[in-house]
């Protein structure tokens, strides 16, 4: 009796936990771009409000596979994000946001399950240490120009793997954001502030190669592009 009790309790959060991701993803179809553009203006907030509170009440269960925990917090990391742009807006860029000499990635605002936490510590503490997937760095989002894409589905336990390889290969080739020929690359700044994670098993150049339509050559010269911090704005 208590086992199935038990059962029962497992898929009634599940459940809650699917509805929650499907409000966000409503969300994100009604006000994203393919191309990850945002509309902030006529973003409904009551409802991504909604979703943040329900936030509050979840926190990933050790039942929960890996995937289903990279999906859920990156989740809450865009979702945020869009939130403390929403509280700031109108504004030219995320950068101008400051709380208590705090920048916007280091304001303790983000609730998930009874915790306070700050979007440094989501992608950093939670992120890049538990996962060491550098794809995680095409999933999260800084609303900015620069950044790779917002993502205008939600992610999930099912799609997370699949949807982060498909935004690293559109953001490498990307010639937006990153130039690539054979003996010279300018690519973006996320690969230089993050070599660390892009490295761990090999050079920048043996990286990109794994998505690069051109192939580059091993002594390629590497150069970075300014970052344009201007909103991802529709």
């Amino acid at each position: 009796m208590l086992k199935k009790i038990f059962l029962l309790i497992i898929v009634f959060l599940s459940l809650k936990a699917t509805a929650q991701t499907l409000i966000y993803n409503e969300l994100l179809q009604a006000h994203v771009t393919k191309e990850g553009i945002v509309d902030y203006k006529n973003f409904n907030q009551k409802k991504l409000r909604l979703y943040l509170t329900s936030l509050e009440k979840v926190t990933p269960k050790t039942t929960w596979s890996k995937d289903k925990k990279k999906a859920f917090w990156i989740n809450v990391y865009n979702a945020y994000t869009l939130q403390i742009i929403l509280d700031n807006y109108p504004l030219t860029s995320i950068r101008t946001i400051k709380k208590e000499g705090n920048t916007a990635w280091k304001i303790p605002f983000v609730k998930v399950g009874n915790q306070t936490y700050t979007l440094d510590h989501l992608e950093h503490e939670i992120l890049r240490k538990k996962y060491k997937d550098p794809r995680i760095h095409v999933g999260v989002n800084c609303a900015s120009i620069s950044c790779p894409k917002l993502l205008n589905i939600a992610f999930t336990e099912e799609n997370v793997n699949a949807e982060l390889e498909k935004l690293m290969t559109e953001f490498v080739n990307d010639t937006a954001r990153n130039k690539i020929s054979n003996e010279n690359i300018k690519i973006s700044k996320i690969f230089s502030w993050f070599k660390e994670d892009f490295t761990e098993k090999g050079s920048i150049i043996e990286y990109l190669n794994q998505y690069s339509e051109t192939s580059i050559d091993k002594n390629a010269q590497i150069r970075y592009k300014t970052y344009d911090w201007n909103l991802n704005e529709k």
